[in-house]
């Protein structure tokens, strides 16, 4: 069949039924071992592996391919000493009067408070950024669709793709989280979306005892 103009041919690997199923059960088992991380060393990871995590996120579908996003990679220690005070002022309110008496009780598993340390601890931040909509040629508005969602699965594919490569990462939701645009002098049609650590696990890292969701509790046939 004759391609479309502006189109290509695409084909996509095919495997037998068995190949499949082994192939989707070792992902599976792959990511089922996947844990966010609080507890950080200091080792640096190198700048080529944090290029290919990230390109590896832009590889997403976006609403009309707009690529709704930015991907700051923070290594800067005074930075992100800053981001961390900004972090942990945000947080301290959060802890200590924003957040409702189940939200803290829904805490409570996780050990965690308003200090932050992981911000400076961890070999970079990635902090993702939302663009709410783009820029013309003329520097008129250009309109972005899906943000969130498109933003959404790209960070999903980044923390895949984090694990992937041997590393931990936290996904951190200082909220509000407008200090960060302004602590990295952000352009004004991005907004904060996550700020997520990323590195090597401490020697004496831990993590909670969770069980994940399964079985009818996770997927409804129709």
């Amino acid at each position: 069949m004759e391609s479309k103009k502006g189109f290509i041919p695409y084909k996509q690997p095919v495997y037998s039924e068995e190949e499949m199923i082994e192939r989707s059960a070792s992902f599976y088992n792959e990511m089922n071992r996947r844990r966010s991380v609080r507890f950080f060393s200091k080792k640096k990871v190198p700048r080529q592996v944090i290029e290919n995590i990230i390109k590896t996120a832009g590889t997403a579908p976006s609403g009309a391919h707009k690529e709704p996003w930015t991907f700051c990679v923070v290594e800067d220690p005074e930075i992100r000493k800053e981001i961390r005070r900004l972090a942990e002022e945000e947080e301290y309110t959060n802890y200590h009067g924003r957040m409702s008496d189940s939200w803290l009780k829904d805490l409570e598993v996780f050990d965690t408070d308003h200090v932050k340390p992981f911000i400076e601890e961890a070999s970079c931040l990635i902090i993702v950024f939302k663009q709410v909509h783009g820029f013309d040629e003329e520097g008129g508005k250009n309109r972005h669709y899906y943000v969130n969602e498109s933003v959404g699965i790209a960070t999903g594919m980044l923390i895949s793709a984090i694990h992937n490569a041997g590393l931990v990462a936290l996904t951190h939701t200082p909220s509000p989280m407008n200090f960060l645009e302004k602590a990295l002098n952000r352009p004004p049609n991005e907004r904060a979306f996550l700020n997520i650590p990323v590195g090597y696990p401490s020697d004496d890292a831990v993590v909670p005892v969770l069980s994940r969701k399964s079985g009818d509790d996770l997927i409804v046939y129709y």
